[in-house]
Parts: structure tokens; sequence; C-alpha cells
């Protein structure tokens, strides 16, 4: 038997960890947590929340979201986790699994290590065998916060995953979690109001042009986000809405839920 590569223990740590949790089931402390969530943004602010009839609660799932704020994966599966009836495993940066407590509390509710600024392949083949083995997988397309709270131009990492995986997508639209919990805070405002929008589940494909040319990855990763475009209002739609405003001009239809 060989001696294990070096560098290898982290990850298959956390492989061993994200697939400890069951597949079609919540554990007790995802339970709790997701509970203990709903709690806190109710006694913090106004919460509205639509589409939770829309969400699969079977077969791989890729969940895309905008992101603004810290508050947002909290938000996202303290409504989402319950409609799904299953874990959701995050890709969240590399740094936080280290933080004292909150680091352990994030491995608890599936998440899973990847570094930014890098191609992270080994966070790539686990996000992958996450969805091959029929699981969900939360993720932010733009790969970081937004300092403005509107889009930014989305990373292709979610769109490879979706075209290998052939995973459906579930667009959701964060609303007002910059104004609760700004990035320069370091703990979140009480007042105001938030909102979480569930779209309907689609599977993205290369389409290919009359001239037989495939789609580049950027523009395939362009119809992923006018997906998240379209579910938040017009000041979080950033470097997508003018994108937006000229498929709707073009008569470029969609399925999201208005």
């Amino acid at each position: 038997m060989s001696a294990p590569r070096r560098g290898r223990s982290r990850r298959s740590d956390q492989e061993a960890s994200a697939f400890a949790l069951p597949a079609d089931r919540l554990p007790l402390v995802i339970r709790a947590s997701d509970a203990v969530g709903r709690i806190i943004f109710h006694c913090s602010t106004r919460v509205s929340v639509t589409g939770l009839e829309q969400v699969p609660t079977s077969g791989p799932l890729i969940l895309a979201g905008n992101h603004q704020s810290n508050a947002d994966a909290p938000l996202v599966a303290a409504w989402l986790t319950p409609a799904l009836g299953r874990p959701v495993h995050w890709m969240a940066k590399a740094e936080a699994l280290e933080w004292p407590l909150a680091g352990w509390f994030m491995r608890q509710n599936g998440a899973f290590g990847i570094h930014r600024g890098a191609a992270d392949t080994e966070a790539f083949r686990l996000a992958r065998s996450v969805l091959d083995d029929g699981r969900v997988l939360g993720t932010f397309p733009e790969g970081t916060r937004s300092s403005s709270g509107a889009l930014q131009r989305a990373k292709d990492g979610v769109t490879l995953l979706a075209l290998r995986t052939g995973a459906p997508i579930l667009p959701v639209g964060v609303i007002g979690t910059d104004q609760f919990w700004p990035r320069d805070r370091k703990v979140w405002r009480i007042g105001g109001r938030i909102a979480l929008r569930v779209g309907q589940p689609f599977v993205l494909e290369r389409g290919v042009g009359p001239d037989g040319r495939k789609e580049s990855l950027d523009e395939v990763t362009t119809r992923l986000m006018l997906r998240i475009a379209e579910l938040v209002p017009e000041r979080h739609r950033g470097y997508y809405a003018p994108l937006l405003a000229a498929a709707r001009a073009a008569g470029v239809s969609s399925d999201v839920v208005q």
C-alpha cells in the first residue's frame, strides 16, 4: 500500500466531513441552527420569503444567489434548508473555517473551504462529488461579497459545475442584506426589511450559434446571472442591469417568477 500523498489530508478530512452528513434528511444540529437563525432574523428585521414551493426536494441541485453580506448564507439556509429537507453543502472561503467556534459551526452545517484567487481543483472536485452523489451545493457565483450591494461580474466556476454535472440550478435573489449587515460592520443592524426570492430551477446548457460556434463560458455565466438579476430590484442588479435590459428589449423570455 503506497504512502498517502502530502497536502491531501486536509481536503480528505473535509470530504469525509461533508459526506458524513445524511443526503436525504436533516441532522438535529442543522435543524436547530436553522430554527435559531429564523428566530434571530425575525427578532432583528422584517423578513419576506417567496417561491419556496419551487424548491426541489430530491436529486442534485445547485443553489446560486447574489452575495451582499455575511447574512446571505444564514438567510438562505434558514428558509431553504427546511424546504429542501436535506443538508446544503456550502462553498465557503477556506480561512473562515479556521475561525474558532464559527469554523466548527460552519463545518457542522455542511461548509467546505475554497481558496479564493486561485484555481482550487480539490474544492472543485469535492463540489462535483457532492452533485454526483445527488446532494445540494450552495454557491455564490460572484465569489465574494459586493461592496455596493449590486451584482458583480460572476466567475465561471459554478457554470462549469453545472455544465459538467447537468445538475439543475435554483436561482435565489437576496434583497436588502447589504443594509441589514453592511461589510464594514462586525454585527448586523436592528430594523429594516430583507427579502429572499426563489426562482424556478433550470438546467444550464451551452448553446450553439447559427455559425456553429459554442457559447463562451462568459456568455453561459451571463445567462445564469440574469436569472438571479430578475429576482432582485434594480439597485441590486449592478453589472447585469444593462444586460438584463437588453435581453428584455430583445424579447428574450425567462421562466423566472416575478
